[in-house]
């Protein structure tokens, strides 16, 4: 069995999740030429290209992220291995912030693997008022949602979200169907605090004269899908967190049209905070969770 250095595909796991050598090497307490030198070691070994120039930068190619990805996972499931064979595991406080919809539709969901496999990290979960609110400083980690410009903290990436129409079928068929995309507008629109988002998709779907402001606004996503769960009107969601009322049949999509919003989900932290053991075992379970239910 032919396996690369360990060293070797951590730095290429930390250059997949950062999207930059400098970043990666911060995190490896390497120097940017010695995490270089380890990619192409790794990419001489592998026999295949991992990174392709891209502009002044370096990407990975579509097969470097595919493996790097796999490796993600070795790593993740070694980093396992090891805490369940350590004699007092994993231990410690960690609040985490976390953005009110993805806390309620999607990791509290989740969350009681991530006790179960770290019993002894006392966990606190608390939401922002505004989603892309990092300020608190008695918070180790925030799940923000915004445009990734936090100066001075960490920013990762943790996943992008698309938004489509998604309503009850209930109201759907109070409305004898919808054969179009004008016919939503025969029902109200719901709206999370602004109307940028229904207004994106109308004029992507070609719709005429459309009034994108009209329906009602609210300040919580939570209260959104409430809204179109009881039929109340139709919602822009996205498949993450609305999977599970989208499996159970509350939700349904009328249309296979999204619009790719331009603000994600990250990972938000102090520099300072970045190795702490409790914080590193929720990340690395978090981005593996996301990632087995995307693939679900």
């Amino acid at each position: 069995m032919r396996i690369p250095s360990t060293q070797a595909l951590r730095a290429l796991e930390s250059f997949a999740r950062h999207g930059s050598v400098w970043r990666a090497a911060e995190e490896l307490h390497l120097t940017r030429s010695a995490v270089s030198h380890q990619l192409r070691l790794l990419e001489r070994d592998l026999g295949f290209e991992l990174l392709q120039r891209d502009g002044k930068g370096v990407t990975l190619t579509p097969r470097g992220r595919k493996y790097a990805n796999d490796v993600r996972k070795a790593l993740i499931v070694i980093d396992d291995a090891g805490e369940r064979q350590s004699p007092g595991g994993t231990g410690g406080s960690l609040c985490i912030s976390c953005t009110a919809g993805f806390a309620s539709l999607w990791l509290c969901t989740h969350i009681a693997e991530f006790q179960e496999k770290y019993p002894d990290v006392a966990l606190r979960i608390i939401t922002p008022r505004k989603l892309d609110d990092v300020s608190d400083a008695s918070v180790d980690l925030f799940i923000a949602f915004g445009d990734g410009n936090w100066p001075n903290r960490s920013v990762e990436l943790l996943c992008e979200v698309e938004f489509t129409p998604l309503c009850s079928p209930v109201l759907l068929n109070n409305l004898g169907g919808i054969a179009e995309p004008k016919d939503i507008l025969r029902a109200p629109l719901l709206h999370l605090g602004d109307f940028e988002d229904w207004t994106r998709w109308l004029a992507l779907a070609n719709v005429d004269n459309p009034d994108s402001e009209r329906g009602i606004v609210f300040s919580d996503m939570n209260l959104v899908y409430s809204a179109a769960i009881t039929a109340q009107g139709i919602a822009m969601g996205d498949e993450l967190t609305c999977r599970k009322a989208m499996r159970a049949g509350q939700l349904i999509r009328p249309f296979d049209l999204s619009i790719k919003s331009p603000k994600s989900y990250f990972l938000v932290t102090d520099y300072a905070k970045i190795d702490h053991a409790a914080q590193l075992a929720f990340t690395q379970w978090l981005k593996s969770r996301l990632s087995q239910t995307r693939n679900a």
